[in-house]
């Protein structure tokens, strides 16, 4: 496979939503498909693998999307950004000559993995997300222009079972000590943005 993956198609069905915790949705997805993971990047393959798994051999989705609240220091608080490149932030093996991100001894996927180019993509911003199983609240634990928790599983599930997938990030925070208040305070606006700029475009 190359580093891009699947083929964009035009959706005759509705896609598959995944989100890792109800309380982003704040209950306006009920029309949808939509699988919740709980947190982190552990939860979101193995949510989603079994989701796949279930259907056999055949996936009846052209498309996941992942929606779901982010950090960025790059990007400002309050914007739906389209991440269509990711890669695992805390993958930290270069003590022993990898590269950070790179899974030691693993060809496939690449380190990052990309959505086809011409997938349903309303907002066209294209950013690069890091995920890793924590709270980014220094440099340290930042990489991309956005950081989160889920995408990079649910990428490589995707890239593995050749199904379109792209994610949907509203920045709630700056991925700084002021993180958790902030993600607090904005997460449940993002929903609707997120339908208003993605869904009512499907």
């Amino acid at each position: 496979m190359s580093d891009s993956y699947g083929a964009a198609k035009e959706l005759d069905k509705k896609p598959l939503i995944v989100c890792a915790l109800e309380i982003e949705t704040q209950g306006k997805l009920d029309d949808y498909d939509v699988l919740y993971t709980g947190v982190g990047k552990v939860n979101s393959t193995l949510k989603l693998t079994r989701k796949f798994g279930k259907l056999g051999s055949y996936v009846p989705y052209d498309l996941v999307i992942n929606y779901g609240t982010a950090g960025s220091r790059k990007i400002k608080k309050k914007t739906l950004v389209d991440c269509t490149k990711f890669i695992q932030r805390d993958m930290d093996v270069t003590g022993l000559g990898f590269m950070r991100g790179e899974t030691p001894f693993e060809d496939d996927p690449p380190i990052t993995i990309e959505t086809p180019k011409d997938v349903f993509n309303p907002i066209g911003r294209r950013a690069t997300c890091g995920t890793g199983d924590n709270f980014a609240e220094d440099k340290s634990q930042y990489y991309g222009e956005v950081v989160d928790m889920e995408a990079y599983g649910l990428a490589k599930v995707c890239w593995t079972y050749d199904v379109p997938f792209i994610s949907f990030k509203y920045i709630t925070d700056g991925a700084d000590e002021q993180a958790h208040e902030d993600w607090e305070t904005n997460l449940a606006d993002g929903i609707e943005v997120f339908i208003k700029e993605v869904l009512e475009k499907l």
